[in-house]
């Protein structure tokens, strides 16, 4: 089985605000000394780990990133009967060993309890977690220093062992990503516009104010977005402690999550639900490399020509050129295009797997 598989994919999304900066816009990149709309690769992420796809298909093998498992560790211990000082005692004492415990007072929605920053837990060190309060109340007293050694390398999580955790109190227990994603930005020119809207209050009868009840702005825009992904097999499946059964059930989740699924921004407002038109696969152990150069020069919809058809064709040419310059960049390939016709998911999804 080949080392690397690398996916290039091309979406379009119609007029959205799929992943917004700090003011509230879509998010920008100059490419090309061109603007081009962009989605982060941590919204993509974010998207695909908690989509229903992702979920039915991992059952019991996804993480859960939080703060608050402390929170989770003090109603147990509450629920079983303990004294209010002693399980805020005992829940500090096993929350820090995820990181440092927020506050030393006592706050009204248990705040304190939380530690500072996100950390992602896998499953087993969940059951871990929850089992030691368990132990703690069925025989009254707090957790002993070897029973706070809680830490696991998560090898059931197949989000963790994707896209990989860093702790950094306890490096030993870091997982590296098998999985990288760039960010996705539009193949041509892009513009973010202004959607000026109004909203009437149902029970205004007009006599002394015919006015709207609320009046807002929102930005917003459209595009063809290219996606490029990079995958280590190898890793992927040593992350998950070997299972073959595990690291395909995986790999087919990603695929369809990484086609069907769009981040979650204002889709209430726009309803900018897309599939991927076109994809192409890669695999190989040659040096990844992503085809993002073919739309420095952004592309052009012509009146025979769609944008998506320009950029099929700037990546098939951008591909062509490096495998004569570089050699053979990739041992096989796979594609579907919704445009044509040509290809399946199902095609692309065993291609990935090495079925």
């Amino acid at each position: 089985m080949s080392r690397f598989v690398q996916l290039h994919l091309l979406t379009s999304y119609p007029p959205a605000n799929l992943n917004r900066d700090d003011t509230g816009r879509p998010k920008t990149a100059l490419v090309g000394e061109a603007l081009r709309l962009r989605i982060s690769s941590q919204s993509l992420k974010r998207a695909w780990r908690t989509s229903g796809i992702f979920q039915e298909a991992l059952v019991g093998h996804i993480g859960t990133r939080t703060k608050r498992m402390g929170t989770e560790i003090f109603a147990a211990l509450r629920e079983h009967g303990i004294a209010e000082k002693a399980a805020r005692e005992w829940t500090r004492a096993i929350a820090s060993q995820f990181g440092k415990i927020k506050s030393e007072k006592k706050t009204e929605h248990n705040e304190d309890l939380e530690i500072e920053q996100l950390a992602h837990f896998g499953p087993e060190e969940r059951e871990a977690v929850m089992a030691l309060a368990r132990n703690c109340a069925e025989r009254g007293s707090g957790p002993s220093e070897e029973e706070l050694d809680l830490l696991r390398k998560p090898e059931r999580a197949a989000d963790i062992a994707m896209f990989g955790r860093m702790l950094a109190d306890s490096p030993r227990y870091n997982v590296e990503a098998a999985v990288q994603v760039a960010h996705a930005f539009t193949v041509h020119k892009a513009a973010v516009e202004d959607d000026y809207f109004s909203a009437v209050d149902d029970l205004n009868d007009g006599r002394e104010d015919a006015g709207a009840g609320h009046i807002g702005e929102r930005g917003y825009g459209a595009g063809v977005f290219y996606l490029y992904l990079c995958i280590n097999r190898e890793l992927l499946q040593e992350n998950l402690g070997g299972d073959d059964v595990l690291t395909g059930r995986a790999l087919e989740a990603l695929v369809h999550a990484v086609t069907k699924v769009a981040p979650t921004g204002m889709q209430n407002s726009f309803a900018s639900r897309a599939y991927a038109a076109f994809a192409l696969v890669e695999e190989g152990d040659q040096q990844p490399r992503s085809l993002a150069q073919a739309f420095l020069k952004p592309v052009r919809a012509r009146e025979d020509l769609s944008l998506i058809d320009a950029a099929v064709a700037a990546l098939d040419r951008r591909c062509a050129n490096f495998d004569q310059v570089y050699g053979a960049c990739a041992d096989g390939r796979y594609r579907f295009n919704v445009e044509t016709g040509e290809g399946s998911l199902q095609g692309l999804t065993d291609f990935v797997k090495g079925v």
